[in-house]
């Protein structure tokens, strides 16, 4: 399957029970260089499609890269597109963030870069490039086997008086997709904000609304329907915990999400809640559905 632009599909196992679980049939369940973090949806090429950042690191924890995995939601198939920037002689360079968060917008990725801002980045330009270029934007060293690559290249920074550790959509109450934002930071003490942002409908900035502390250490996502929020707390290596409800009221609820969990997203045509893990060999990104979080169209 090739789709698009002549890139080679690769395969993701679908599981469907109480919930849909996905997997990856590669070295990347397991490897400690490459890291999943946010998650969100989109349409592309027609197609619904499940985006989820990865970042990579040496082992000694020096960042490299960041790509995004574009999944086939219905042929159960990926591919990757590198997250790029360029320098001042406008040479492409690997974009050295995090991501871990995720909102998508048409052709506008907005990506999460922890302590950096909110980075925009251009879906519909996505290029080839090749050689010694793919190898650098992958974070890869010496000549490598990296030959070719998809980029999709930055196209401007949003400043976010934040620490800016995820990122995820906000839907009104009948569950139309608002063109809004909630940004939110990753700290072990429970002081850490979520904060809603609009999102511009030119090439202005992102407008704050709104902020607050739920006051939960940890927080890995957050998205909002209506007047409920849902906000993902990690534990190390333990199943990860869903809070619910009005911001000031959230509560625990008594789904567990996956071990090292990170980014939230809500799938309206699914009705599904996803989420993932990041822990090699815990890896799988996971949709859980509305009637198991008491969700009522």
């Amino acid at each position: 399957m090739l789709w698009p632009f002549g890139t080679t599909w690769r395969p993701v196992r679908q599981k469907r029970r109480d919930t849909v679980d996905l997997r990856w049939l590669s070295a990347r369940t397991w490897t400690r260089r490459w890291y999943p973090q946010g998650v969100d949806l989109g349409e592309w090429h027609g197609r619904r499609t499940l985006a989820v950042s990865w970042f990579r690191q040496r082992l000694d924890g020096t960042h490299l890269a960041s790509r995004i995995a574009f999944v086939d939601l219905e042929r159960s198939r990926h591919l990757d597109v590198l997250l790029a920037i360029e320098d001042d002689e406008g040479v492409l360079q690997a974009a050295p963030i995090h991501a871990g968060g995720l909102a998508w917008f048409d052709d506008r990725l907005y990506v999460a870069a922890t302590g950096r801002g909110i980075w925009e980045f251009d879906l519909a330009g996505i290029r080839r490039v090749r050689g010694a270029d793919a190898r650098r934007v992958a974070g890869a060293s010496g000549r490598g086997l990296r030959t070719t690559a998809l980029v999709a290249v930055r196209r401007r920074v949003h400043p976010v008086d934040l620490r800016c550790s995820y990122l995820g959509r906000v839907f009104d109450d009948d569950g139309t997709p608002l063109r809004r934002v909630l940004i939110g930071e990753y700290l072990q003490k429970d002081a850490g904000r979520i904060a809603e942002f609009a999102i511009p409908d030119d090439d202005g900035d992102l407008a704050e609304i709104d902020r607050f502390s739920p006051g939960l250490p940890r927080m890995q996502g957050a998205v909002r329907r209506g007047g409920r929020y849902f906000v993902s707390q990690s534990d190390r290596m333990h199943p990860g915990a869903l809070w619910t409800g009005p911001r000031d009221a959230l509560a625990r609820d008594a789904v567990a999400l996956p071990v090292g969990c990170e980014d939230l997203a809500l799938d309206l045509d699914a009705r599904l809640l996803w989420s993932l893990g990041e822990h090699p060999w815990h890896r799988v990104v996971r949709g859980i559905p509305f009637s198991a979080l008491g969700i009522e169209d």
